[in-house]
């Protein structure tokens, strides 16, 4: 009797156990997780840009996607992911955020930022910051140590020094090709650059079922000092909901603003039932193109599909899922 009792006790136990360790592993799906990127979208074409200039993109984009992909790979958090993905792209004078922001017309360079995680709803953004190395990195801390979504200006330079970010001075952010590119606008000729909308941005989807979106920008070519587009504006230019996806977008910021463009596509899926591409599609070509808008969008979803859609030339961008593939493009076809 006592042998009975000793076995049922251990098969309990073993019991107990299988379950407790199914617990534990219910937070972590090793299945479809990965992240896409892009670095603006506007006037690419192979006639514009060189081999060197292709090979250099297609490097730092490959670099950023390795940097989010490895965090995403180790269990770590699609916010992580994001954060440390922009700062490659922000450090890099090739794009148009951080290092490589464009000048606004009174020939200062004032940045915007924003991020988003899927599972809270919670966003930060920063906007019109002009010493700031990396803006995305002050848009996670007023979403992690603020009670408010967007910050602008002094204000926004004021409490990211007093949580020790690094400041640079304006000097830092001049580029010899942006400096062009705004006496160029200024005289009214025709923009020549290949990066038209040069903004950022990265989507991830972690193995634990979290979305995140994050987009950071120099705004526009001679732009009016003050002006502030779709980037920093939660629900336009960024927009990240775990019961659907993560979008960043890129274009005349304007027209995503009025569009709502990132909340547009998330609605879409939600109310319309429809897909991540069919919804970004939609409002792409129908929605900000129908009013004369241009740009694009990346997505991913809560399942791990992802999109690229664009009305212009090209786009940089790239994606890297669960097989740890980077995929790399910038034009159309």
């Amino acid at each position: 009797m006592n042998n009975n009792k000793s076995l049922l006790l251990f098969i309990l136990c073993l019991i107990v156990f299988s379950i407790l360790a199914s617990c534990g592993k219910q937070s972590v799906v090793d299945t479809n997780f990965g992240l896409v990127i892009h670095g603006g979208a506007g006037t690419i074409s192979r006639d514009r840009l060189s081999p060197e200039q292709e090979q250099n993109y297609r490097a730092k984009l490959e670099q950023a996607l390795r940097i989010g992909y490895d965090v995403l790979a180790a269990g770590g958090t699609s916010l992580d992911a994001v954060e440390e993905a922009i700062v490659i792209l922000e450090d890099s004078p090739l794009f148009n955020a951080g290092k490589g922001a464009v000048f606004a017309s009174n020939g200062t360079n004032e940045l915007d930022a924003s991020i988003m995680v899927g599972k809270t709803l919670q966003a930060g953004a920063v906007s019109g910051v002009k010493q700031i190395k990396n803006p995305i990195k002050a848009a996670r801390l007023v979403m992690e140590k603020s009670p408010h979504v967007l910050l602008y200006g002094d204000g926004a330079e004021t409490f990211a020094r007093g949580h020790g970010l690094e400041f640079v001075d304006q000097s830092y952010f001049y580029t010899e090709r942006r400096w062009q590119s705004l006496q160029k606008a200024r005289a009214k000729e025709q923009q020549t650059e290949p990066d038209k909308h040069g903004t950022v941005g990265v989507v991830a989807l972690d193995k634990h079922g979290n979305l995140t979106a994050g987009t950071s920008t120099g705004g526009l070519t001679n732009k009016r000092f003050g002006r502030i587009g779709d980037s920093p504006i939660i629900g336009a230019g960024n927009y990240a909901d775990n019961r659907t996806c993560a979008i960043s977008a890129t274009g005349t910021g304007e027209f995503f603003m009025r569009t709502v463009c990132g909340y547009a596509i998330s609605a879409r899926m939600e109310f319309g039932d429809v897909s991540l591409q069919t919804a970004a599609e939609d409002v792409i070509h129908n929605e900000i193109g129908r009013l004369g808008g241009t740009g694009g969008v990346i997505g991913i979803d809560k399942s791990g599909n992802m999109t690229m859609v664009f009305n212009t030339s090209g786009m940089y961008r790239g994606y890297m899922m669960s097989d740890g593939q980077p995929v790399i493009k910038i034009f159309a076809d």
